[in-house]
């Protein structure tokens, strides 16, 4: 027994997923950068310097000053405080979208996965959806259902959750075939038992990557939705919106459209490098040193 003990103890530990994440460099860029960007959503209200609705004519298509630190609009709103506004409304509607995608994808996967009655069924259903274009498919559902935040965050969800169903599907199809599931199996466990105790637990880390990106997927897909007008209505501060306001100012007024592109680069930036750091975490075959 003590030679056991003295031998554990001798073997290097193998760290943490937490420690490994947190000791690889583009987790933490990612980190920094997406925490930045909550941070200033979370804190629109007391942060931004002017109100983002408010018209003010005297001051219409102003230069970035010391009042006004991005300039201002056709309508003298500013810019700054519209960003800030509107960056929140692009968190809001992305974290709406990777929860239902998240919950209904990973439904949907893990049935089609696990059920192979039902696998080919589910599956074409997906298929038929991925047929078409994300992008458009969001736009023609945001179109029928009209401008506003709940049908922006539908329609990006129709359009997302075939990938997110895919991504459960096949890490469910191995999951069910090892040990552990098929002595839960032998001892008489139910399919549901199976699938949601055993099953969809172990297959869920794939999800947690794929959710990144169908993140800065959505805050992309919802900027160009309120660029064509079909995202949250007018006043609501979108950055797809604040970039709309400024199409036709390009020469004259060039920051209206530069600076809300910016903080979306910014954020699906953010998001990219943080879910590629976790997918060289989590992923099992790739062993990848922290750097």
């Amino acid at each position: 027994m003590a030679g056991e003990a003295a031998l554990a103890e001798a073997l290097p530990r193998r760290p943490s997923a937490l420690s490994r994440a947190l000791g690889h460099r583009g987790v933490l860029i990612g980190l920094v950068l997406f925490g930045a960007v909550v941070l200033v959503a979370l804190l629109a209200d007391w942060i931004a310097p002017h109100d983002p609705v408010r018209n003010n004519f005297r001051y219409r298509l102003g230069v970035p000053n010391e009042v006004f630190w991005l300039g201002t609009d056709r309508f003298g709103r500013d810019i700054l405080s519209r960003i800030i506004h509107g960056t929140r409304v692009s968190l809001r509607i992305g974290l709406m979208v990777v929860a239902a995608t998240g919950v209904f994808g990973a439904l949907i996967g893990a049935v089609a996965g696990y059920f192979r009655s039902l696998d080919g069924p589910l599956m074409r259903l997906m298929d038929g959806l991925m047929a078409f274009p994300a992008i458009l498919l969001a736009i023609s559902l945001a179109a029928a259902l009209g401008p506003s935040e709940i049908n922006a965050a539908i329609a990006l969800t129709v359009a997302y959750t075939p990938r997110t169903a895919r991504v459960v599907r096949a890490s469910v199809l191995v999951v069910r075939e090892l040990d552990y599931v098929e002595a839960a199996r032998a001892l008489g466990a139910g399919d549901a038992h199976i699938l949601f105790r055993h099953v969809l637990p172990n297959a869920l880390t794939p999800l947690v990557v794929q959710s990144t990106y169908i993140f800065a997927l959505a805050i992309l897909a919802e900027a160009v939705l309120s660029f064509i007008g079909v995202g949250p209505p007018p006043p609501t501060p979108s950055l797809g919106g604040v970039i709309a306001d400024g199409r036709d100012y390009m020469l004259e007024a060039p920051w209206i459209s530069l600076f809300p592109g910016l903080a979306i680069a910014v954020t699906v930036f953010g998001l990219n490098l943080l879910g590629d750091g976790l997918r060289d975490v989590l992923d099992p075959r790739m062993k990848v040193e922290p750097r």
